[in-house]
């Protein structure tokens, strides 16, 4: 299932454009046109999904539902929804991404686009009409959820009125009746996501380039999944989250990392015969050739903090049953499931067995590898084939941000560990422990490529804002040089 290739970790959001955020539209397609010169036949992004608190594509409003943040305007206007004259004149950062200007600017945008749309009576309606069929048993609750959302006035379902909340039947046959207009706006943003998703997936694929996806093992607090399936989650009889989620203090922060997502009741799940994480999967690995699932030590054993706690520290562990798990997902689904396991952080015996009984790939992390020398499993010299090596990740620094703030005597073994004689390209000289490594893929973030430093920072673990901004610049000299490079590494090693 796994063949030794290499890739480039870049999020949708962080690809240019002339519309403050990254879209599934041209800049995509030259993205994989830039792989393919590059010799790069994997293309890694973060959760697609709707962003909700702190912009984080791992707190969204659904699980199964697309981002309408990434939908390319070109394309809308290709179909006829909309018009060049219809957009507002808006100057954005081709640096970062301002969310809550971009935000007001698509949703105009998209609000003219469904007006058109209502219009219509041709093949474009009729495949909506399929995509709302086919995907009904997510997207009924999700577009009822958000129409919700506005009409509360972006309130948490947690504050909403009490039938709501509780999903009583006549609270639920109201709002669909009272919000009908506004529930079909969000179907037409899904189908329109989708279609211009499965455009570019289709493209990389036919140029050889495969997409691994990440799914966060926890959903948001604030979702439509936890909503429409309080069952299969930690809630009390007022439906408040007994204990949430996070992990104890690590190498990121010393107080642990609060996450807040609520927690999965596993011996509910249990009796449902993981029928929400079954489809979880099976919709994943048709959105993607491979996935890779976030905190993946959380199927073996997950950190449990209470309600209210002001940070991670007093949580305790508590077992999960991944290996049933994932038992009922090859029944149902099929033995060959293209799973990578994120397997960082506290690793216990129990991680590993679940990891290696089905024979998922872990990760390793070259930043990580520069302390406790000889003994550090994340040197290259300590891998086996089965694991996916990256420089660095989303939650890491950049790699040259990473080498200025280390010590000297780390900046030392560095440097001659990488046969480097000076410290100006060090970016490359972890590039190339990782593409010429025994690990069975290489992924390398386009900030470690293009060579920036901390200011490219994708997320900084513990802070709530001003994350998941940094964008790409058009640069196609720079490009052109970077690609050369990356195509004679994967040719020397065999990556291609």
């Amino acid at each position: 299932m796994f063949r030794r290739s290499s890739g480039i970790i870049l999020h949708i959001t962080s690809l240019p454009g002339d519309h403050g955020i990254g879209s599934l539209g041209e800049e995509a397609k030259e993205f994989v046109k830039f792989l393919v010169k590059s010799g790069q036949r994997l293309w890694q992004i973060l959760p697609l999904g709707p962003t909700g608190y702190g912009d984080s594509p791992y707190q969204c409003f659904s699980a199964s539902a697309g981002n309408p943040l990434l939908i390319d305007i070109d394309r809308l206007i290709q179909r006829k929804l909309i018009s060049k004259s219809d957009l507002p004149k808006e100057n954005f950062d081709e640096s970062r991404v301002d969310y809550g200007k971009v935000i007001n600017y698509k949703y105009s945008i998209f609000r003219k686009a469904y007006e058109n749309f209502k219009n219509r009576e041709d093949f474009l309606k009729d495949s909506y009409k399929i995509f709302c069929k086919d995907n009904g048993w997510w997207l009924d609750d999700f577009a009822l959820f958000m129409a919700l959302k506005s009409h509360f006035g972006g309130k948490p379902w947690l504050e909403w009125e009490h039938d709501i909340k509780f999903r009583k039947d006549d609270a639920i046959r109201h709002y669909k009746e009272k919000l009908k207009d506004e529930i079909q706006f969000h179907k037409f943003l899904q189908f329109i996501f989708f279609d211009d998703w499965f455009e570019i997936k289709s493209f990389a694929n036919r140029n050889g380039v495969e997409i691994i996806g990440d799914i966060p093992i926890f959903v948001a607090m604030d979702s439509a999944d936890t909503w429409s399936n309080t069952d299969i989650f930690l809630f009390d009889e007022n439906l408040n989250p007994i204990d949430v989620a996070g992990v104890p203090p690590d190498y990121f922060s010393p107080t642990g990392q609060l996450w807040g997502n609520p927690l999965y009741d596993w011996d509910k799940l249990r009796k449902t015969k993981y029928r929400w994480w079954v489809k979880r999967v099976e919709v994943s690995l048709k959105m993607y050739d491979y996935i890779r699932i976030d905190h993946f030590r959380g199927f073996a054993g997950y950190w449990a903090v209470p309600y209210g706690s002001p940070n991670a520290i007093n949580g305790e562990w508590r077992k999960a049953y991944g290996d049933e798990l994932f038992a009922t997902i090859q029944e149902e689904i099929g033995a060959n499931i293209k799973i990578i396991a994120e397997d960082l952080g506290v690793i216990t015996e129990d991680v590993v067995e679940l990891r290696d009984k089905y024979k998922f790939p872990g990760m390793k992390v070259l930043q990580f590898a520069f302390s406790n020398w000889a003994d550090n499993e994340y040197l290259p010299h300590n891998y086996d084939r089965n694991c996916v090596v990256y420089t660095g990740t989303h939650d890491n620094d950049t790699t040259v941000g990473w080498f200025s703030k280390l010590s000297d005597s780390d900046k030392e073994y560095v440097l001659k560990y990488c046969g480097l004689n000076n410290s100006k390209e060090t970016n490359w000289g972890l590039i190339k422990l990782a593409i010429s490594s025994s690990a069975i893929f290489s992924i390398i973030p386009m900030q470690d490529v293009l060579g920036l430093g901390s200011e490219a920072r994708m997320n900084t673990p513990g802070v709530a804002y001003g994350n998941w901004s940094w964008r790409m610049k058009k640069d196609k000299k720079t490009l052109n040089k970077v690609s050369e490079r990356l195509y004679d590494l994967v040719k020397l090693y065999s990556r291609i």
